[in-house]
């Protein structure tokens, strides 16, 4: 009998913690994986707006070419899918994939629909909304980031271009990365914690095994009171 309510309580605790560990572990992932997320996404952010700041003298002197090979110097790098820079009407200018050069972007794909949703184009966005992740035609998982290039002072009082003080965006830069390091980073990362989840689930299901067991050999046997010196009366 006491070996059958050993058992039960065993098994009733290990179920209860079984479940705590896992959800806490799942939450645990999740959280890690957001975070992990959003500073990659904060990272490619702070990278277009470097592009954006070494590009700005090459669009003020209207230097294409030098434009160009800056945009062809970027594409080129390991983890870079694309980058490229179209206008207002979202007709491409330069980019590092010279076949999509003075073509039109789409304005209802992923990253065209979050400013043209409305009747009226958003010229400014958060972070988290300038970004987004697809598969791309090689079948490769992207993060992309979509910052608009603003009309500042010197760009509307430069001799080469004709923008009116009123407009303020002129453009966009779409520079998309590769999502393999980010990817195998999270895998390394889920193992880990499946490793620790296993080994935290041994070390304490067998812990409260061996703690009632223990519990269950050190209490006083149960003593039956003598009734046979009544039964003689």
């Amino acid at each position: 009998m006491a070996t059958s309510s050993y058992k039960k309580n065993v098994t009733s605790i290990s179920l209860l913690v079984f479940c705590v560990v896992i959800i806490s572990c799942v939450f645990l992932f999740s959280v890690i994986k957001t975070n992990m997320i959003n500073d990659t996404i904060q990272h490619e952010a702070d990278l277009a707006d470097t592009i954006i700041k070494s590009t700005r003298y090459a669009m003020l002197q209207d230097d294409r070419i030098t434009l160009g090979n800056i945009i062809n110097n970027i594409g080129e790098r390991e983890g870079v899918e694309h980058v490229r820079i179209f206008n207002k009407k979202g007709l491409i200018m330069f980019s590092s994939h010279s076949g999509e050069i003075h073509k039109l972007v789409d304005k209802n794909a992923a990253g065209c629909i979050v400013c043209h949703s409305g009747p009226v184009v958003a010229t400014s966005m958060g972070r988290m909304e300038q970004a987004r992740r697809f598969i791309n035609e090689r079948g490769v998982h992207v993060l992309a980031i979509t910052a608009p290039i603003y009309n500042e002072p010197d760009c509307n009082n430069a001799s080469c271009h004709f923008h009116s003080a009123g407009q303020k965006l002129l453009g966009t830069l779409d520079i998309g990365l590769s999502e393999e390091q980010l990817q195998k980073s999270l895998t390394a990362m889920k193992n880990t914690i499946l490793v620790f989840c296993f080994i935290l689930l041994v070390l304490i299901i067998g812990g409260i095994a061996v703690l009632l067991k223990v519990t269950g050999r050190s209490e006083p046997p149960v003593v039956k009171p003598d009734v046979s010196g009544f039964a003689g009366e």
